[in-house]
């Protein structure tokens, strides 16, 4: 069992920066592939960014390549987002999920995804 605290969302001008955090109970954070969904208003849910359990292999949506970095530190049961050159696109809540444990595939799909977090707001203002 994994649960998941997102913290760091906000209001952000464009082209502005926010870094998300997850925290994660238990012992066995360090076995599990890491993703960051998104979901606007009348929108569905979507993949954003995901990381391997060893961190070594990373996901991007197209939409968010070159802007938003995922990283984690397994020594403090903590996974990342950092946000750039934020859009009015960009603004929605923000989940953390956790996968599989041990899975060699950083999935995009929200059902490969067994544990989520509350998620977090962020809007990005014109």
């Amino acid at each position: 069992q994994v649960q998941l605290v997102e913290s760091g969302g906000g209001l952000v001008q464009v082209g502005g920066s926010l870094r998300l955090s997850c925290a994660a109970s238990g012992r066995t954070f360090n076995t599990y592939v890491m993703g960051w969904f998104r979901q606007a208003p009348g929108k569905e849910r979507e993949f954003v960014a995901g990381i391997s359990w060893s961190g070594g292999s990373t996901n991007y949506a197209d939409s968010v390549k070159g802007r938003f970095t995922i990283s984690r530190d397994n020594a403090k049961n903590t996974v990342y987002l950092q946000m750039n050159s934020l859009k009015p696109e960009d603004t929605a809540v923000y989940y953390c999920a956790a996968g599989r444990p041990f899975s060699k595939v950083v999935n995009t799909t929200p059902g490969a995804y067994d544990y989520w977090g509350q998620g977090t707001q962020v809007t990005v203002s014109s």
